[in-house]
């Protein structure tokens, strides 16, 4: 089942970017409808393959429109990719409106069903795997990166494929510690903000000590008088750019 190109969709609003990345509607073989926007390589080369990378947007982007999706890191990240001479795929997908990525207990700071079923992280990865026989994609270089409600579902998606991640940077979530063993050897890079009101600090911390714990070498960058808003720093500093893109699974 390919992914439906609708096209390169002219938004009229302000947000000209959303423009660059063409619209797109796929329905999971588990019935979960996954709308989200494409960036290619400008120029891909035959018989070249190029990273992916997935993009998991936070709880105030959530919609329909195919479009707030993109309000923050996408274009940050896209441009860091180019002055690194990275050119990638990246898919952004929209999650629904009052709906989460994956599940959080009340105080929305920890995952509370990362071992059952999820329809919207198995429809993505379905939605990657799929993409991925259609399109000149390295299967080496498979990234996962989110922010706030993403960082979670970044983690959720850890927990559920980390033989197919080559590094992941999740910003200001937190997941489940109890899971950290199934993905110790995936590359992470976790940023926080330590003033943040919305997710606290520890949750992000809790996450890096069990990973530690577990024997993994996770990083952690703590952006000292920084609230919710730590993915701005994040995907403007080209080292944690060149850092993701650094990364190629291990094959056997």
């Amino acid at each position: 089942m390919r992914p439906i190109l609708f096209g390169l969709v002219m938004i009229a609003s302000s947000n000209c970017f959303a423009a660059e990345l063409s619209a797109h509607e796929w329905k999971a073989p588990n019935g979960f409808k996954v709308i989200y926007r494409l960036a290619e390589p400008a120029k891909a080369e035959e018989g070249k393959v190029y990273p992916l990378v997935l993009f998991l947007h936070g709880a105030g982007e959530r919609g329909n429109d195919n479009v707030k999706q993109l309000k923050h890191g996408v274009k940050a990240l896209l441009e860091g990719a180019e002055k690194l001479n990275e050119p990638c795929f990246l898919i952004a997908p929209q999650c629904p409106a009052e709906e989460w990525w994956a599940p959080l207990d009340e105080s929305k700071t920890h995952l509370v069903a990362a071992t059952e079923p999820n329809l919207k992280t198995e429809a993505l990865l379905a939605l990657v795997a799929e993409f991925s026989k259609t399109h000149p994609v390295d299967a080496s270089r498979f990234y996962v990166t989110g922010l706030s409600m993403g960082g979670f579902g970044t983690f959720d998606i850890l927990g559920r494929a980390p033989e197919k991640i080559a590094a992941a940077l999740p910003i200001c979530g937190g997941g489940d510690t109890k899971l950290v063993s199934r993905y110790k050897d995936v590359p992470l890079w976790v940023f926080h903000g330590d003033q943040d009101p919305t997710v606290p600090l520890w949750a992000s911390v809790a996450m890096v000590e069990a990973l530690k714990q577990a024997g993994g070498e996770p990083k952690l960058t703590v952006y000292s008088g920084v609230k919710h808003d730590s993915w701005t720093q994040t995907y403007a500093d080209p080292e944690a750019i060149r850092w993701l893109f650094s990364h190629r699974k291990k094959t056997p």
